[in-house]
């Protein structure tokens, strides 16, 4: 197999061509990424000499150069995002640009080269949040921030072009992930450097808000089941079941880094911010999936991934300070 993998030096992308590249040694990929500033290529140093991987720049909005790097693949596995919910609010231009309009021209471009699957990978965010129960793939989506918008939105194209054209497209649908090699703009890595430097978590108001965490890996190991077992024109929901309010990750955090409460900083709260999110995953598990990663485990071993890799993060987090949010404490 010859995968093309769009994004593949952001932090999810990253995780899973090393995933791919450990596990199927047959397997061959091309990762298509326009390294804009949350992209990497340090993230996936250790491949570089594998001669089963090549890197291509380009943008996903791009037709002609998706059209060149795609020749030759048979799966189209898509990461390729603007990701982050607060940089959507103040322009989300980029957002439809990159999550909206390069997931048509991919589409078209597997269309062309007869791809034989196209995993697009989504967000639990398009559902919206829900206060009780959890939401299944059939459920209608409610996007409440831009960015989720444009995910919802590249969701709706790819499932049309499965009905229209018959694409062998697939879609997942994640909740939170964390892990090693996330941009030192979200939640988690900007929590731990913050501790590693004798600095506060900003936290947005009284921090109540609830996520499912799911360590990076067991997402991989989720895409991975999906792209090899899934149906095609259905929807995976992946998550892990640990629903824990943004309070509590913080307070473990500051307890990890012997620090007391007073190591948390509220800050405004964010327009629209979704209160809770949280999916079924049976449809997964019946290709043979599950969550390996207990959250405990994964948040200690996050912290000490980001204590021995300093040389990785920190000149990212300097990048992301240049241009940091109003009130992202970076």
């Amino acid at each position: 197999m010859r995968i093309f993998v769009t994004g593949g030096c952001g932090f999810i992308g990253s995780n899973f061509v090393r995933h791919i590249l450990s596990k199927y040694p047959d397997y061959q990929v091309v990762n298509f990424d326009l390294l804009t500033y949350a992209g990497n290529r340090a993230s996936l140093a250790d491949c570089e000499a594998d001669a089963r991987y090549q890197f291509i720049e380009g943008d996903i909005a791009d037709m002609p150069s998706v059209k060149e790097a795609m020749a030759g693949c048979d799966t189209v596995v898509n990461f390729a995002a603007e990701s982050h919910v607060d940089r959507s609010i103040l322009d989300a231009s980029a957002f439809i640009r990159t999550n909206v309009a390069g997931v048509q021209v991919l589409l078209d471009a597997a269309k062309g080269h007869g791809v034989h699957r196209f995993v697009h990978i989504s967000t639990d965010e398009t559902y919206g949040s829900i206060v009780d129960g959890s939401f299944n793939e059939n459920d209608c989506l409610s996007p409440n921030s831009p960015y989720a918008a444009s995910k919802a939105a590249a969701d709706l194209l790819v499932r049309s072009y499965f009905v229209t054209h018959k694409a062998p497209v697939l879609v997942t649908r994640s909740s939170n992930n964390y892990g090693p090699f996330q941009f030192p703009e979200k939640f988690l890595p900007v929590a731990i450097t913050n501790l590693i430097d004798g600095k506060p978590i900003p936290l947005y108001g009284d921090g109540a808000n609830v996520r499912d965490w799911l360590h990076v890996e067991d997402n991989c190991r989720g895409i991975d089941a999906v792209l090899h077992r899934g149906t095609e024109g259905e929807i995976y929901n992946i998550g892990a079941g640990n629903e824990v309010t943004n309070l509590d990750v913080a307070t473990a955090l500051a307890s990890m880094f012997g620090a007391s409460s007073d190591a948390i900083q509220f800050v405004p709260d964010r327009p629209g911010h979704d209160m809770r999110y949280s999916v079924i995953i049976e449809k997964v598990g019946q290709l043979g999936w599950r969550a390996e990663v207990p959250f405990t485990d994964g948040l200690k071993a996050s912290v000490e991934w980001y204590r021995e890799n300093e040389a990785w993060w920190r000149p990212l987090k300097d990048r992301a300070r240049a241009g940091a949010l109003p009130t992202t404490q970076i």
